[in-house]
């Protein structure tokens, strides 16, 4: 909801280079007739996120080691994925991608396996907090795990590689199970990617995280430390992403030796290659209840320089909303430049035929308020033209004031009343904690404001912080839940995810060196 303020978020990124003012998130409580009333859940969620002090991110870091994804991605498209990229000492890399027919990452289309040569420069200039890289590709290819695969994968990339790709196999051949084809080969100069929509431009952009994640072990208290991988984001237009140059991120990657736990997908990906891609544990279709809070898992980073947090409250019962956008100029979510509460109206939700397991809602913005946190930003709301946002002159640190009479605030990039074509996702992670995932913004930094701009993947999820508890529980059948190891008596939990991966064990790898 609401469209990417990216063009302000990159003036105020450039402006401030110090922290100026630290207002804890309660601030919101002067919102007056629309006043945020703060669940404990939620105010300590995002003074947990304020905490720069639990995260450690070094320019420059360390990339060797394994790393994985804890689950299926989504990328646009849409393309159901998950991820196994070595880093080496010497500089060289080994990626597998495993793509999927289907959100949960149970039916398997293709793998890629990716060699080549990665190289890290300097901090990066556009987006805070990351490295620039340089990468070099030595070869690709492509293991089919279908005839059906196979047929519409090697149409595709007969269709638009080129002549020097159309022999690359004939339409016709039946599949060989395990076959692999060479795609990419440097030294050959061949390349015949273009036509899957292939480009690792992820590695162009780095960032690693480290932190502490809170253990509760009988009466005794500890933590353990997760690693996480951060790579450029992919471009949200099929046809820009290519030659696109990421300033976000996608979903992060965990070192495999620092992760998150419980994690069923974990182990499974760890173990697989090209010719035995991981079969995700089962997870059931959730319904679509949005009734109540939800707010960041942590400091959100969009294209074009925007960290911010999200804090949303939906009411069921009239089917509306509110949002709270509280931006920084920082990747630790420490130096607030502007906040931004929206409300409005959404439509019941209807089953998307583009992106299975997503829900299509249409969203109406019909008020906003801005309340500006530093001088920077107090200075471009007040020279801006009258009339165009709010009480012209009349901004100050702190101050919010209405900006639904002037239709938005054009300074910022907000239209009133404005529509937005969205993409729901309601999950349950392995600790049963509701997520809500909604659709990744245009990497052009427009919004989704018409049906053939709706979303095909998602943003980092919202945690449910308050609203009626356990109502996706119920909805959750107990053999689904996939949970590793937490003390639970029910054979039918421990069931799934021991038997994938005693079988992942059992599979003879074969590697392509």
């Amino acid at each position: 909801m609401l469209g990417s303020w990216w063009l302000v978020g990159l003036f105020v990124a450039y402006t401030s280079g110090k922290k100026m003012w630290d207002v804890p998130p309660s601030h919101t409580d002067q919102l007056g007739p629309g006043k945020l009333r703060w669940e404990p859940q939620c105010q300590h969620q995002l003074r947990h996120l304020q905490d720069g002090a639990r995260i450690s991110a070094v320019l420059l870091p360390r990339l060797e080691g394994h790393w994985i994804s804890t689950g299926c991605e989504v990328r646009p498209g849409p393309e159901f994925l998950t991820r196994s990229y070595m880093f080496y000492a010497n500089r060289l890399f080994k990626a597998y991608q495993f793509y999927y027919r289907d959100p949960s990452c149970r039916d398997p289309s293709y793998s890629l396996v990716i060699k080549g040569k990665v190289r890290l420069r300097q901090a990066s200039w556009i987006t805070r907090g990351a490295t620039e890289a340089d990468y070099h590709l030595h070869k690709v290819g492509i293991v089919f795990h279908s005839q059906r695969a196979m047929q519409e994968t090697v149409a595709r990339i007969n269709q638009t590689s080129g002549e020097h790709c159309s022999g690359f196999s004939p339409a016709g051949r039946t599949w060989a199970p395990g076959a692999l084809y060479e795609l990419l080969s440097a030294k050959a100069e061949r390349d015949c990617t273009a036509g899957l929509g292939f480009a690792m431009h992820e590695l162009s952009l780095v960032r690693v995280e480290k932190y502490h994640q809170p253990l509760f072990l009988q009466q005794s208290q500890g933590s353990r430390e997760v690693e996480e991988l951060y790579l450029g984001d992919i471009h949200t237009e099929w046809s820009e992403r290519l030659h696109y140059r990421p300033t976000g991120y996608q979903r992060p990657l965990q070192n495999v030796m620092h992760h998150i736990q419980p994690c069923p997908a974990c182990g499974i990906i760890y173990r697989a290659d090209e010719h035995h891609p991981p079969v995700l544990p089962l997870k059931p279709d959730l319904p679509m209840l949005l009734s109540g809070r939800w707010v960041s898992t942590r400091c959100e980073v969009r294209p074009a320089v925007l960290f911010l947090t999200r804090y949303f409250i939906f009411h069921a019962n009239n089917r509306s909303w509110e949002g709270y956008y509280h931006h920084y100029s920082d990747p630790l979510c420490k130096q607030p430049t502007f906040t931004v509460y929206a409300l409005g109206h959404y439509t019941q939700g209807a089953a998307s035929l583009i992106v299975r397991g997503g829900t299509e809602l249409v969203f109406k913005v019909t008020r906003a308020r801005v309340t500006p946190m530093d001088p920077v930003t107090v200075a471009m709301l007040n020279s801006s033209s009258f009339g165009s946002c709010g009480e012209a002159g009349a901004w100050s640190v702190g101050q919010e004031l209405d900006v639904t009479h002037t239709n938005g605030c054009a300074a910022l990039g907000i239209r009133l009343p404005h529509t937005e074509y969205e993409l729901f996702r309601v999950e349950q992670d392995a600790k049963d904690h509701s997520l809500l995932f909604i659709g990744e913004r245009p990497t052009d930094g427009s919004s989704p404001s018409t049906p053939s701009k709706r979303p095909t993947s998602y943003q980092a999820p919202l945690v449910q912080c308050g609203g009626p508890s356990g109502a996706l529980a119920r909805h959750v059948k107990p053999s689904y839940l996939g949970r590793i190891g937490e003390g639970n008596s029910s054979g039918a939990l421990k069931t799934l995810p021991w038997a994938t991966l005693l079988a992942s064990l059992a599979v003879h790898l074969v590697r392509w060196d």
